[in-house]
């Protein structure tokens, strides 16, 4: 690997003194190392400008620039021209979760990233130059602006990476859907807001069917469902019971709650185009961690596992942050950027149909498609990982 350390924008909503937030640990690994120590090891890339969208009493970026020497600027362009005319920096890091905003009458809180990603665009096209963009978590709350960002993206030709830790995290136990196989249903069970975490729970389980036969082929429609209308799906539906049941399974952090006594479950049904079906049960109460269950054609038990997240020293990031340093050294995604936007554009869709009376909603506008290789890019037992050795299966 080169020893040029790729230069890069941060840019945020807010990041907190005393509250945990996204932007805190990402951009806090980029400045302090990985342990947040000051010292090695540390991510590839450097941060070499500050911006944050918020700026509470609390918020805490222009602290670290003085603390670091890194400038803080008012406003996006000057971060990435570092107060010049011309692009100055070989990377953008968006970091647009936590922070005082609204929320919908859908439950979406409504983080600008479109509005920053729009900001950062408007740089590249001002200096005629394009770096490539990392984006934490989903593209944006409303689907026609998700689009936008990516076919922005592609008109301009540069690089653009997003989505949550879970894909790229431990799993236990270790496992990968098989490269080209057939697959015809997967489940999710796991804990949350119905938006914020709803996103890790589709990309949890989007992340292992996209490596089935065919790639992926967009999806047909979705559905929420709440209250007896989850249960009743789950008695009706064999292969949903099966999944739900391996997945429950690889918990590690089981609850005293039944899943029927969960007051605020919901049931996120999607449809694809190719057939496969997947159930999202959120269960805020009666889970404790993210579990996922997918069937595999010519194996009589289905593949199942945890996907790790979280513990006290924040190593939730750690693989996340490496993807994105891969593309910044590389200016090649690491992987397609189409993932996340059909997974924003489906919870959009979830969601809607829940304030519609939990009506199946045909979703045209979702003919997302696209392959993935053989490629695995979340860390295992095995992988030689800068920051030591994997975290127990717990979060201890």
């Amino acid at each position: 690997m080169s020893t040029h350390r790729p230069r890069i924008a941060a840019i945020s909503t807010v990041i907190w003194k005393d509250k945990a937030s996204h932007a805190r640990t990402i951009v806090g690994k980029y400045l302090f190392g990985f342990n947040e120590d000051g010292k090695d090891p540390r991510p590839q890339s450097e941060v070499v400008s500050l911006y944050t969208h918020q700026t509470p009493p609390d918020d805490i970026s222009r602290e670290w620039s003085q603390q670091t020497g890194i400038p803080w600027f008012r406003t996006i362009h000057e971060a990435l021209t570092l107060g010049t005319d011309e692009l100055a920096v070989d990377g953008v890091m968006l970091v647009a979760e936590h922070g005082d905003y609204e929320f919908n009458d859908k439950e979406q809180k409504l983080y600008p990233r479109c509005e920053l990603f729009l900001q950062i665009a408007d740089t590249f096209q001002r200096t005629g130059r394009s770096v490539p963009v990392f984006n934490d978590k989903h593209l944006s709350y409303r689907w026609t602006n998700a689009k936008r960002m990516v076919e922005l993206s592609k008109e301009l030709d540069f690089p653009f990476m997003a989505g949550s830790s879970l894909p790229v995290n431990y799993r236990y136990p270790e496992i990968e859907f098989p490269q080209g196989a057939r697959t015809q249903h997967g489940v999710v069970v796991a804990p949350g807001p119905i938006d914020s975490y709803g996103f890790h729970m589709l990309e949890a389980v989007q992340c292992l069917i996209e490596r089935r036969a065919g790639g992926e082929t967009g999806v047909a429609a979705v559905q929420c469902l709440e209250g007896e209308a989850i249960w009743s799906f789950l008695e009706s539906t064999p292969w949903a019971q099966k999944l739900f049941d391996a997945a429950r399974s690889c918990t590690q952090k089981p609850t005293p709650t039944h899943p029927r006594d969960d007051e605020k479950a919901a049931l996120f049904r999607v449809w694809y185009l190719d057939g496969v079906e997947t159930a999202i049960f959120r269960l805020p109460a009666a889970a404790g961690d993210f579990c996922v269950a997918v069937n595999v054609e010519g194996q009589a038990e289905p593949l199942a596992t945890m996907m790790w997240r979280g513990r006290s020293d924040n190593r939730s990031f750690d693989n996340l942050i490496l993807q994105a340093d891969q593309m910044y050294e590389t200016r090649q995604a690491t992987y397609p950027i189409e993932r996340t936007l059909l997974v924003s554009g489906i919870l959009d869709l979830l969601l809607e149909s829940r304030i519609r009376d939990h009506e199946r909603m045909e979703t045209p506008e979702l003919n997302v498609t696209y392959e993935v290789d053989d490629r695995s890019f979340h860390v295992n037992l095995e992988t030689i990982a800068p920051w030591g050795p994997a975290p127990a299966a717990d979060g201890t």
